[in-house]
């Protein structure tokens, strides 16, 4: 930081640098972008490891697309998460440079995925329809350096479906467990493996269900040791935990 702070002040004192865009570099250095509707944290993932991410819900689509745009200027693998085919149009316009994930309903932006860890991340999934939180869970891990082997549609209603992959299961360094209805594979998990578990609650099933608050608080109350749980449909929070298990 010292060496660019420098630099900017050579460039100012040179006069090949105005002093609004010496002001404008000093705020990005501070690691924050100010905008008319969104302050951006660019020094985000040196700090913690995770990029800024826009979360899309409650924004509009120009919204969205003018912040990847100036996130991209200073960083690669800019994600966007629950994004909808419309938000991928709009980042699209201003930057061709991006990918739509429809399963994860993510925009991945600058696309730079590198394995940064020697480990990986299992992602389990009790049913099929709980494939987009996984994604959502499986894709932001490998964005963030992760190698991510997927389990999907191992429930505790067929249990003998999550016995023929405990081999992968068992060899993670970090498990997602992602499951609606009673959310009980999670206990079912950690009751097998050594490594962390993060519970996913998801909003699948039918009325009791709640919306997942039922897979939520019995994820909850596991009597497995070592699982952990994260708010309901929040593959992208569970990502991000699982990766800092991964990468010490």
């Amino acid at each position: 930081m010292e060496n660019n702070l420098k630099e900017i002040l050579k460039q100012v004192a040179d006069g090949s640098l105005s002093a609004d865009e010496a002001a404008e570099k000093l705020e990005q250095l501070s690691g924050m972008v100010s905008m008319p509707y969104a302050d951006l944290d660019t020094d985000r993932k040196r700090r913690t490891g995770a990029p800024e991410t826009i979360y899309c819900p409650g924004k509009t689509s120009k919204q969205i697309a003018e912040i990847a745009k100036k996130l991209s200027e200073t960083a690669d693998n800019i994600m966007a998460t629950r994004a909808t085919p419309e938000n991928y149009e709009a980042v699209k316009a201003l930057i061709p440079d991006c990918t739509y994930y429809e399963d994860a309903r993510i925009i991945l932006v600058n696309k730079n995925i590198r394995q940064e860890t020697d480990g990986y991340i299992a992602v389990i999934t009790a049913g099929t329809a709980d494939i987009p939180v996984a994604e959502e869970a499986a894709l932001t891990a490998e964005i963030l350096g992760n190698k991510v082997e997927r389990v999907y549609d191992v429930g505790v209603a067929g249990i003998h479906r999550l016995f023929a992959r405990l081999d992968v299961i068992t060899g993670a360094d970090a498990v997602i467990v992602i499951a609606g209805m009673e959310g009980a594979l999670a206990s079912v998990v950690g009751g097998l493996v050594k490594a962390p578990v993060v519970a996913v609650p998801t909003s699948i099933g039918y009325g009791a269900n709640l919306q997942g608050l039922s897979a939520l608080l019995s994820m909850l109350n596991s009597c497995a040791n070592g699982v952990g749980v994260v708010n309901i449909d929040n593959g992208y929070g569970a990502a991000c935990l699982a990766s800092k298990i991964n990468h010490k």
